[in-house]
């Protein structure tokens, strides 16, 4: 009898740990997030998972007080929310899901096709401030960024901008779908989305980090072949004491079905 209710016991935690799971932070994670979520509810009728943005250092932070079982992030995990981390004793688990081509995009009627990361640089520093400047026409640039939160706007500074700051007339946007709107609607505008999100309203720029000796679009093919130069990795993070609880969802994600999801969603596979 009471082997019995030991298995019950079990089987019901069980239940109860892949019934409601939380996923919340990176806006760039978000949509395969979801749609790996949904197919892992379809296939398992008794899972519940709700996953909501609002950025990397939001999902962090939400892991740290325990109100989410994993963390989005489009960036590494920083030193000082290790140290926080450690201070709560809480053990974090990094779990690599994918990979992201970042696209630097503007207005469709922009006749500039392509930039260096040094032109880049200093449109996004303020030093380059007209479009003339880099064979466009006479037009004010206008920038738009994430705000500080976001992994995208971290990863930017420190592949782009080369850990320098942003100008301080950069406009903060609160979520990727922001800057491809506004930026489809303002005709100086450049700004920086995950591959994922690019679409017909907004026109996606060459990139050269040799100079202007080789030029990429960015594309799923060209970040997997290594030609495009702005990739990161996207992360799963979750506290280890919870491993069990949210290894279901992570092994899915992480399986052929889940990557052929993220392949299929612009963004790519880890294996």
């Amino acid at each position: 009898m009471k082997v019995k209710s030991i298995l019950f016991l079990f089987f019901s935690l069980a239940i109860t740990s892949l019934h409601a799971q939380r996923i919340k932070g990176s806006d760039t994670v978000l949509p395969v997030a979801q749609q790996t979520a949904e197919r892992f509810m379809n296939k398992h009728a008794d899972a519940r998972v709700t996953v909501t943005g609002g950025g990397t250092g939001v999902g962090i932070a939400a892991l740290m007080d325990n109100t989410t079982d994993i963390a989005m992030a489009s960036r590494p995990i920083k030193f000082s929310e290790k140290m926080k981390a450690k201070a709560a004793q809480t053990d974090i688990e990094e779990t690599i899901v994918a990979y992201d081509a970042l696209a630097v995009v503007v207005h469709p009627s922009n006749p500039v096709k392509q930039l260096t990361r040094q032109q880049l640089e200093d449109i996004f520093r303020g030093k380059i401030t007209n479009w003339q400047q880099v064979g466009g026409e006479n037009r004010k640039i206008i920038v738009y960024s994430r705000e500080t939160s976001s992994g995208t706007y971290e990863f930017f500074k420190e592949s782009v901008l080369k850990n320098k700051n942003y100008m301080s007339g950069s406009l903060s946007m609160p979520a990727t779908g922001a800057v491809i709107q506004s930026v489809s609607q303002t005709k100086g505008a450049i700004g920086y989305v995950g591959l994922a999100y690019v679409s017909p309203r907004v026109k996606t720029l060459a990139v050269s980090y040799d100079n202007g000796m080789h030029y990429a679009h960015p594309s799923v093919e060209n970040a997997t072949n290594k030609t495009y130069p702005i990739v990161r990795p996207l992360y799963y993070y979750y506290n280890a004491n919870n491993k069990e609880a949210v290894a279901p969802l992570i092994d899915f994600i992480l399986s052929g079905e889940g990557q052929d999801i993220i392949k299929k969603s612009g963004y790519i596979p880890v294996k």
